[in-house]
């Protein structure tokens, strides 16, 4: 299994990037986004005929809104089921320490285990908040005793 894996640590949430830049979006290129959202296939043709405008300009909207950032990538949404992985969990995790080098390590050793789709670094009784895809209960244990748990 293949996995997005989106575990790292903020460099500075004090400061920050200045990747974060607003950018102005008006009625057109929300109802854009929405469509994208829902079809990612969809051909400029349609789309065009949906938000009301020509194929030219909706073709340059689509572009400044993937050039800008706000348009990251387009993806296939998979049935888990079908291809054999039913069991999606939420695993909140406690490191044992709290230093700088325990926390890396921790990030990097999660980062190797495709199961784990998404790690939060998170605030409260946990340390990370882990999403993680397997194929059924049995996998899913084995997982947490042979690999997860030996990670903190």
């Amino acid at each position: 299994m293949t996995g997005v894996q989106t575990c790292a640590l903020p460099i500075s949430p004090m400061f920050p990037s200045h990747d974060m830049v607003t950018i102005k979006l008006d009625q057109i290129d929300h109802k854009v986004l929405e469509i994208l959202q829902q079809n990612a296939k969809i051909t400029n043709a349609q789309l065009s005929k949906e938000i009301g405008l020509s194929p030219a300009p909706t073709l340059e909207r689509v572009k400044k809104l993937e050039t800008s950032g706000i348009i990251q990538s387009y993806h296939a949404q998979l049935n888990r089921d079908k291809v054999g992985l039913g069991v999606t969990t939420f695993v909140t995790v406690s490191l044992t320490g709290h230093k700088k080098q325990v926390t890396e390590s921790f990030v990097e050793q999660i980062n190797q285990i495709p199961e784990v789709i998404e790690c939060h670094h998170v605030t409260g009784s946990g340390d990370f908040l882990l999403k993680i895809i397997a194929k059924d209960i049995s996998s899913y244990q084995k997982l947490m005793l042979e690999k997860i748990n030996e990670k903190k």
